[in-house]
């Protein structure tokens, strides 16, 4: 898929106030500072579409993103950030799950997992609560680049071992880098047969 457009058009804090012309929508989410906004300016090929910050926790807000005039791209909070408190966690917590549970429009979530770490409980967790809630998402590995091969390659494997202890099958996996644009065919295409089918 070749993307010819990519405005920024709102933000807000109540799914019910996103854009009401039925075009489906593509979310993007992790834990506060996995490269998210990095990932997304890759995919658009627009260095300063979504805001990238060196603190994390700086998204607060869903924000849609006009993807050639055909559908959208979605960038939610980063959840687990420790250093907003209990009631801010709380509170960017009811925002994704109203988002997520509440938002007809959205067709896939991508969850975002840095590839250098072990798998973390707060990601496993999320994955779970979204598979009891029926939501389809994929999950995509960013900074693929920070790692050499071998390593990285034993990560995702370490990985998938953890998710299949209470997985039948595994939603798809992607590898990016947004460094060296790593990943963005393989994801633009997946988006491109998703719309394709609907």
């Amino acid at each position: 898929m070749l993307i010819k457009s990519a405005e920024f058009i709102i933000s807000n804090t109540d799914f019910r106030k996103c854009p009401q012309d039925g075009k489906p929508e593509y979310a993007f989410i992790g834990r506060s500072n996995v490269g998210k906004s990095s990932l997304i300016n890759m995919l658009t090929n627009r260095k300063g579409l979504a805001m990238t910050s060196s603190t994390p926790g700086k998204t607060l807000l869903i924000n849609h993103f006009l993807i050639n005039n055909a559908w959208y791209l979605v960038d939610l909070p980063g959840y687990g950030y420790a250093r907003r408190g209990k009631e801010g966690r709380e509170k960017i917590r009811l925002l994704i799950e109203d988002y997520i549970l509440g938002r007809e429009e959205m067709t896939n979530l991508f969850v975002l997992i840095d590839s250098r770490h072990e798998p973390q409980q707060i990601d496993l967790e999320f994955m779970e609560w979204l598979g009891e809630n029926g939501i389809p998402f994929a999950i995509v590995f960013t900074k693929a680049d920070k790692l050499g091969s071998g390593r990285l390659n034993q990560n995702i494997i370490n990985y998938k071992e953890k998710l299949l202890e209470s997985w039948e099958e595994l939603p798809p996996i992607f590898v990016t880098s947004s460094e060296k644009g790593e990943g963005r065919d393989e994801l633009l295409d997946y988006i491109d047969k998703i719309n394709k089918s609907l």
